[in-house]
């Protein structure tokens, strides 16, 4: 029992001290402290065989992803490319449309291929220059991101080339597009139910008298030009395009055998070609950057990967700590000992556990490790069991100590204060509330 209580402490402390101000790394240690002592553990075999392997981990996992992606966003905001797009966007549906566009162009681009991690590098660029626009808080495109990037684009339309989508293929004997129509129905919902959220929001903070602010230490001065000066917008898309274009073939082909890259490898080859295409296309603005030309967009670029991935390397490592524990273990067992129907057993175990770990696609293989024999032996729909477990273990898992968030709301330069509400309505009520709704259906029509 101590050792529940020392992982719900360490929780509340990733949860507070986030809400306080506090960077990613002391947070996670300090948990990390308190659930190892709780836990009865040795605290430098935990964090030596435990917490610093999951660190790491991420660093070996995602750093080339960051870097490229890092580049790529810095290219596109420096040539003015994504100012380009943005301006397009605000020709084509108006300034009102800001919060719809960032919602529907992170849930195209996450669709596409680009994870959750670096989506937020193609995008924010986008949100500084819709958002100005339309004189919307900066900290209300959290909510949009978010829910464009880890929703039902993430777990419930099929196809979804994400990871939440493909770890109970590994498991299930099923593929990309299970139940299909019980995914639809769900991403349809829940985009509808978010939208008309997010725009009560943006209606709240007008009347409040609150409007756009660039993040501290931005020069305006890039942002006050005239559009004549601005790339083509055509070409400014084009990089974009590629990048979606490029993972889904290349997905494709590696998972029919026909090429061999991994999935790093494709994100990271898909964003230097897009990287590479946009400096082609503006290459008077690069020659002619102040700081440096194009060696000064390069190392600027690729610097802020560091930080960006320090922060939630620091997470995951406390989520792999967390897993070792005694007390984890013994949460993982007493749900498995539950007598429930099979589609409510596909459902809780990997929502709680993403919950724990902070991540829906980590918190899914868990689950299906420990319980895919029962899952198999079941009796159940295989294809309902793939999209009912996918989607819930996208509900708990955008809770305040997830990775991505520390993430997204570094990069954004949002605080937890600011910004996690939108999340919280958007990410994780709505996907749960319609997530149940439709579960009892399901189960309505499967009695076990």
């Amino acid at each position: 029992m101590l050792g529940i209580l020392g992982l719900i402490l360490g929780t509340v402390i990733l949860v507070v001290g986030a809400y306080k101000g506090f960077s990613a790394l002391p947070l996670a240690l300090a948990a990390g402290v308190v659930v190892v002592i709780t836990n009865g553990m040795n605290i430098f075999d935990a964090f030596s065989g435990a917490f610093m392997p999951g660190y790491v981990g991420f660093f070996l996992s995602f750093f080339l992803i960051f870097a490229a992606s890092a580049l790529y966003a810095k290219i596109m905001e420096e040539t003015g490319a994504a100012m380009a797009i943005g301006y397009k966007f605000v020709d084509w549906f108006g300034a009102k449309k800001a919060v719809l566009i960032v919602f529907v162009t992170t849930a195209a681009l996450t669709y596409g291929g680009i994870s959750l991690f670096v989506v937020v590098f193609a995008i924010s660029p986008i949100i500084m220059i819709l958002f100005n626009e339309a004189n919307i808080p900066r900290r209300l495109a959290m909510g949009p991101l978010l829910a464009g990037a880890a929703t039902f684009t993430m777990k419930s339309l099929p196809g979804s080339p994400q990871a939440t989508n493909i770890v109970p293929t590994e498991f299930l004997g099923t593929d990309l597009n299970a139940a299909p129509l019980f995914g639809i129905v769900s991403a349809i919902l829940m985009f509808i139910a978010q939208y008309i959220y997010f725009k009560y929001e943006e209606k709240k903070l007008r009347e409040s008298g609150e409007g756009f602010t660039f993040m501290a230490g931005t020069d305006i001065t890039k942002y006050e030009v005239d559009r004549k000066d601005l790339p083509s917008a055509f070409l400014s898309f084009l990089p974009m395009v590629v990048v979606v274009v490029m993972i889904v073939v290349l997905s494709n082909l590696s998972r029919n055998g026909h090429i061999a890259i991994p999935v790093w490898g494709i994100v990271v080859l898909s964003m230097l070609v897009a990287s590479t295409l946009a400096i082609i296309f503006a290459w008077d603005k690069v020659k002619h950057y102040e700081d440096g030309g194009l060696k000064g967009i390069i190392n600027k670029g690729t610097g802020g990967a560091i930080t960006a991935i320090a922060a939630p390397a620091a997470v995951v490592g406390f989520g792999a700590l967390v897993q070792q524990t005694p007390a984890f273990r013994d949460i993982v067992d007493f749900m498995i000992s539950m007598e429930m129907h099979p589609y409510l057993m596909a459902a809780l175990p990997p929502s709680i556990i993403a919950g724990i770990t902070g991540s829906s696609s980590g918190g899914l293989r868990i689950a299906m490790e420990s319980l895919y024999p029962y899952y198999l032996a079941s009796g159940a729909d295989m294809s309902m069991m793939h999209r009912v477990s996918a989607m819930f273990a996208g509900t708990l898992d955008t809770l305040p100590h997830s990775p991505g968030l520390f993430l997204m709301f570094g990069y954004l330069g949002i605080t937890h204060k600011e910004g996690y509400r939108f999340v919280f309505w958007g990410s994780v009520v709505i996907p749960t509330i319609i997530g149940i709704i439709l579960l009892a259906v399901a189960m309505g029509l499967a009695p076990y």
